[in-house]
């Protein structure tokens, strides 16, 4: 199910629907017998063919059959349980007498995320597995007509068709025995198909929604890309991201859900391999009451605050907090009174900064309980978005240089709480593409913890990026190291000015990677109508009057963010690496070779800076050609939800996000956010 068929379904996810997913079901299955006969006669999108591992079974005996299927190109089908959407596929047997089917053993399935709504799949071919049991008492050569009717749904990412097909094949009574070339298919086929997992597993219920389950698992198996698929709806919240942690010998997934009782499960545990599992209400390891998130809340909280602080260092962080230090510098509060005025202008610069990255927040939290795989700077994955930053910070560039001057809020001058708050606002805003150390993991841990508890951390992120400010306005002994104002105040307003046109000029050039050359011209014509408006107003305010009717030429420039459209993604340089995919992660694992893989976004300074001084040195890329490291680069510009998924999955709420998978290694080395050219060649070797 996809774009068009969407909104009707978006309700099926909501707890304590299950009725209405039942009607839909129904629904559907009508649709399937009312508009098969007019798809009857255009080719399936999946070949099937029923094919049984022996055509000659014994009398008394199980035989298998598998159904054969190859979706054709950009098509997929659904498994048992098709997750957020689509539906499974219905199978109909026509047996001889006294034959009966059992339940189909499906493969393990692919994740698809489609307009926010996450789907289980086969994109690739697949055979699930039936056991036919054969009467005893047969002769030999008795002849048995096997008959299956398949009513299904197949989908691209944009349409869904359904279909059905009738599959025969016909089996004799024999000896049982079992061709070469069957066999091998067969023993390819079986091993997609999830093994039983003899221990059992437990879950365990927290505040908020939070469901861990703990699963059985050797300390030293190789685990890769470890994904929980429920067996069936209403335990886990297919949309849900989780977090996959080693504790010994067990494996503990934290995600979102609410089962009423024992559900079972399939865990994957590599490519096209699963284990089926069961878990129960029972302990699991870090979960006791309300403890186990209280405590990692706690410290997502503090890396929350460490992250925010460092974001004070950034080129367009880092001019704003210098002019609020210098307006104390230059109000001059010793005495009680400035005192007071100095206090009340941090709280309220705090509360700016807080409410600004509380905001963020919860519009991610909202977005992401909707089945959006967004993360932090979501925002800037939409090119309007660019464009109002683009003018807004030609505008503070502006003001730095002298051009005109603000009257609220009061960037460099006066104090006032109001202008204060806006300050502080405008700071947590622009420090969005920004990303550091302790701030993704910070984050990546906010989005699986409860809603009250996650909003704590984002309010966290506020707080550390507010308190070089705060410490200035309750902290008199670094007030009194500030210089005394002076002329020199106006100069180094001037310099704090190319970083602030330095962070335009790479809006523009964002611009232009998102909405192409028609829409960076789109925004560099709204800048200059802001300017010259700016410039309008400047000139009035030196004649002793407000900036007047300039606002609306204001509100002009920003209109052009309707004209601005998204063009497609442009191709990755090749001496980059190549794109990420699961699929080419994989198939580079089985190869034996070693990966580094890293997210980015053009919007992410980080991400630059770390792709300039370290990923694409000379002497990094030599290192990885000698030890054959392959490179995938997973861009995330556009926000690709299935991207999005993956960087979640490694307790990411966005980037950059790094990662090594050095041979036969069972799960990937997370490396810090700021890389050196040294780090990456060690890894090399």
């Amino acid at each position: 199910m996809h774009p068009t068929w969407a909104p009707a379904f978006a309700g099926v996810r909501t707890r304590g629907m299950a009725q209405l997913t039942a009607l839909v079901r129904l629904l559907l299955l009508f649709l399937f017998t009312t508009l098969a006969p007019a798809t009857a006669q255009a080719a399936p999108h999946l070949a099937m063919r029923l094919v049984a591992e022996s055509s000659a079974p014994r009398a008394g005996s199980t035989v298998s059959v598998a159904i054969d299927t190859r979706p054709a190109a950009g098509w997929h089908g659904y498994w048992s349980n098709p997750g957020d959407a689509g539906f499974p596929a219905q199978l109909g047997w026509t047996l001889p007498s006294g034959m009966t089917a059992g339940t189909p053993d499906w493969p393990v399935p692919e994740t698809l995320i489609v307009a926010g709504l996450m789907n289980y799949v086969y994109e690739r071919p697949y055979a699930p597995i039936v056991d036919l049991r054969v009467p005893a008492g047969l002769a030999a050569g008795t002849r048995l007509p096997v008959r299956v009717k398949l009513a299904y749904l197949v989908c691209t990412r944009e349409i869904c068709v359904p279909e059905e097909q009738v599959l025969t094949t016909e089996l004799v009574v024999g000896d049982g025995s079992v061709r070469p070339e069957t066999k091998a298919a067969f023993d390819r086929w079986r091993r997609a198909i999830p093994r039983p997992l003899g221990s059992p597993a437990t879950f365990a219920r927290g505040d908020g929604g939070v469901l861990r389950v703990s699963i059985p698992y050797p300390a030293d198996a190789a685990l890769a890309e470890p994904y929980l698929f429920p067996a069936a709806t209403g335990s886990i919240e297919p949309a849900a991201p989780q977090a996959v942690t080693r504790d010994g010998d067990r494996l503990v997934v934290q995600t979102r859900g609410a089962p009423a009782g024992p559900f079972a499960a399939v865990l994957r545990i590599g490519p096209d391999q699963g284990l089926a599992i069961r878990a129960a209400p029972g302990a699991v390891a870090g979960t006791r009451g309300g403890e186990g998130w209280a405590i990692a809340a706690l410290v997502a909280f503090a890396g929350a605050v460490l992250g925010g602080l460092i974001l004070n260092v950034m080129p367009c962080v880092f001019p704003i907090l210098s002019l609020k230090a210098l307006s104390l510098a230059r109000s001059g509060a010793d005495g009680p009174g400035g005192e007071r005025e100095a206090r009340v202008e941090a709280l309220a610069y705090t509360g700016g900064v807080v409410a600004v990255c509380l905001a963020l927040g919860g519009a991610i939290l909202t977005l992401r309980a909707g089945g959006s795989a967004v993360g932090w700077a979501f925002q800037l994955q939409d090119p309007r978005m660019i464009l109002v930053l683009l003018v807004l910070s030609v505008a503070i560039s502006l003001n730095l240089s002298g051009l005109f001057e603000v009257p609220m809020p009061r960037f460099a001058g006066s104090g006032g709480a109001g202008g204060a708050f806006a300050t502080g606002a405008l700071a947590a805003f622009v420090a969005t593409p920004c990303s550091g150390p302790f701030m993704g993991a910070a984050l990546g841990a906010a989005l699986v913890l409860p809603w009250p508890a996650a909003l704590a951390v984002f309010a966290g992120l506020g707080l550390g990026l507010a308190l070089p400010f705060l410490l200035l306005g309750f902290v008199p002994a670094l007030r009194r190291r500030l210089p005394r104002p002076g002329a020199w105040m106006d100069r180094v307003r001037r310099v704090l000015a190319v970083p602030m046109w330095l962070t335009a000029l790479g809006l523009a050039w964002l611009l232009g990677r998102q909405a192409g050359v028609e829409g960076m011209t789109v925004g560099l014509a709204a800048a200059l109508v802001a300017g010259f408006a700016l410039w309008i107003g400047g000139r009035r305010q030196r004649s002793g009057l407000g900036l007047g009717w300039t606002a609306l030429l204001l509100l002009a420039s920003l209109s052009g963010a309707g004209l601005v459209g998204r063009q497609a993604p442009a191709t990755l340089p090749a001496a980059n690496g190549e794109p990420f995919s699961e699929a080419r992660l994989a198939a580079l694992r089985v190869e034996g070779r070693p990966v580094f893989a890293y997210f980015t976004a053009d919007w992410c300074l980080s991400c630059k800076v770390n792709e300039k001084a370290a990923i694409e040195r000379a002497s990094v890329r030599e290192a990885w050609a000698r030890n054959k490291v392959a490179v995938l680069v997973g861009d995330w510009t556009d926000g690709d939800p299935v991207l999005g998924r993956f960087i979640e999955a490694h307790n990411r709420a966005g980037v950059p996000l790094y990662l090594y998978y050095a041979p036969g290694a069972s799960t990937p080395r997370v490396l810090p956010q700021v890389l050196t050219p040294g780090m990456l060649e060690a890894l090399a070797r």
